[in-house]
Formats: C-alpha cells, sequence, structure tokens
C-alpha cells in the first residue's frame, strides 16, 4: 500500500470517539484536572491524543528525516498514560 503524503493524511473526515486507551486521569492522580493527557481511539481507526503542545520546544530537536506540517503540532502525553494505554493499543 502506497504512503499518503502529510498533506493528503490531513484531508480527514471528524470522526467520533468510540474509546479511551488506558485509564482515566482521576486514576493517574489528576485530581483537579490541572494535568489531563489522555488516549483515544476514534471511529475512523485513528487515534487523538489530549498532551502539552511542546512544539517551539521540540522542533529543532526532531531528527532530520522527521517532518511537522503546519497544522500538525508535538505534543507531549506522561510515560504513564502511554505505559497504562499499552494493553489498549492494537497490535495491528
Amino acid at each position: 500500500m502506497a504512503r499518503r503524503s502529510c498533506q493528503e493524511q490531513r484531508r480527514f473526515t471528524v470522526s467520533q470517539i468510540i474509546r479511551r486507551l488506558g485509564v482515566a486521569p482521576r486514576f493517574r492522580g489528576s485530581t483537579t484536572g490541572g494535568t489531563c493527557p489522555d488516549i483515544f481511539e476514534l471511529a475512523n481507526g485513528k487515534f487523538a491524543v489530549i498532551g502539552t503542545d511542546m512544539t517551539d520546544s521540540l522542533e529543532a530537536d526532531l531528527p532530520a528525516d522527521a517532518v511537522r506540517a503546519d497544522y500538525e503540532r508535538i505534543v507531549v502525553i506522561t510515560r504513564e498514560t502511554l505505559v497504562r494505554a499499552k494493553a489498549d493499543i492494537p497490535d495491528a
């Protein structure tokens, strides 16, 4: 299957969230709502991530073969968020 360009990948329809991967932020210690990284699977098979926008800080550190389109952001989530979601991430 041919890989799509970043521009082609941007053309997607709004999709509905079908499930959370991992546990809710409150089970990871976020009792005030001040830090709530999260990962969701969408109905179209893509994933949505809530995290801290670190584009300005990390863009210069990207490897030479990594690209970011103008409409994309570099988002950081906690290690615990990803580790707790690991069991819910499909293998394929």
